[in-house]
């Protein structure tokens, strides 16, 4: 089978490798058809991204079709199309234990510390596909990052009489800002990426855009009514981002790191105290989470494909994939086998 492998940073190579054949009797075998492309995997490319081994073949965003089925698997069958929840966790640790699976001890996340889908056929345990008999292949590769915000605005408790705050305006802050919005609160992204702020607006995404600059506190003053947000999510994975995201909260605020860097965080603890502020952060995301989305997905609650901007095969993957990196018009890209 055709198979992409990230040997080490900057350095892609494609070969053919084994297909897969023996399943243990809880395996699924599966065929790829389209894979979301994730800052994960930008960063891994560039060599910037935390808990991660080379070569590695990359791809977690997936949207497969069941193509056999290990002995004991009741939760699948063959044909169905799937998404699939990438995070191998343990089921022992004391994380597990407490339905933790997304901070699993030992959590491996395909794609990133075992390899993942950037090939034609990849085998899965059956309880990590999350089946729709509606949504398309596309559809079901954005679902895990969809995830991410779902989770991520569960960690906050976004309430409807929230002023909450997205600091960054890539795939994983359009994530949050869908929940967000679901949850009935009033939200502004902010960014330095005009065309992102514009796609926000454009498509409903978010009630006011924010462009940031050394002004960014009097714009955030301006949209709330002279108020400071009660919650700010921050997508950026940039060390000066989220430092600066610290001074965004009204007092009792809540901090989410959605993403993360390679670093230490450090706060004004006089600050942090007179503010009685909450600094949390959200990991991957959980099994009700991909089911709630997809139902979402189906019923037309929640849609997102205006998000993809960029449709490669893949083929393309390894000459395109860092070009897309620094493309400003990029929201969300999809690799397709067809």
């Amino acid at each position: 089978m055709k198979t992409l492998t990230l040997l080490q940073p900057e350095s892609f190579a494609y070969s053919d490798t084994e297909k897969p054949s023996s399943l243990l009797p809880n395996e699924v075998l599966v065929k790829v058809h389209k894979i979301g492309i994730c800052g994960t995997d930008y960063h891994a490319f560039w060599g910037r991204q935390p808990f991660f081994q080379y070569p590695r073949i990359l791809g977690h965003e997936l949207g497969v079709e069941v193509i056999a089925i290990g002995s004991e698997v009741t939760e699948v069958t063959v044909g169905q199309k799937c998404a699939v929840e990438p995070y191998l966790n343990c089921g022992e640790c004391w994380a597990c234990e407490r339905d933790l699976g997304n901070c699993c001890e030992n959590l491996q996340v395909m794609g990133v510390h075992t390899d993942g889908g950037m090939r034609e056929y990849i085998k899965v345990p059956a309880h990590k596909l999350h089946v729709s008999e509606k949504l398309n292949y596309e559809q079901l590769a954005l679902v895990e990052t969809l995830g991410i915000g779902a989770h991520a605005v569960e960690r906050a408790n976004v309430q409807s009489n929230d002023l909450v705050l997205v600091v960054g305006a890539g795939p994983i802050g359009l994530s949050v800002l869908e929940f967000v919005k679901l949850r009935g609160a009033k939200v502004a992204v902010v960014d330095r990426n005009t065309q992102r702020l514009d796609f926000c607006l454009d498509h409903k995404k978010a009630d006011a855009s924010i462009v940031a600059n050394d002004q960014t506190i009097v714009q955030i003053l301006e949209v709330f009514g002279g108020k400071m947000p009660t919650v700010v999510l921050d997508a950026t994975g940039s060390p000066a981002s989220m430092h600066q995201s610290f001074n965004y909260l009204a007092a009792g605020g809540r901090l989410v790191f959605v993403g993360l860097y390679q670093g230490d965080y450090q706060f004004n603890d006089p600050s942090f105290h007179k503010r009685e502020l909450t600094i949390m952060g959200s990991r991957n995301s959980k099994p009700n989470n991909f089911k709630e989305i997809i139902a979402a997905m189906e019923t037309g609650e929640l849609s997102v494909d205006s998000w993809i901007s960029h449709r490669i095969t893949f083929e393309e993957v390894a000459e395109q994939l860092p070009k897309l990196y620094t493309e400003p018009s990029l929201v969300k890209a999809v690799i397709s086998w067809e």
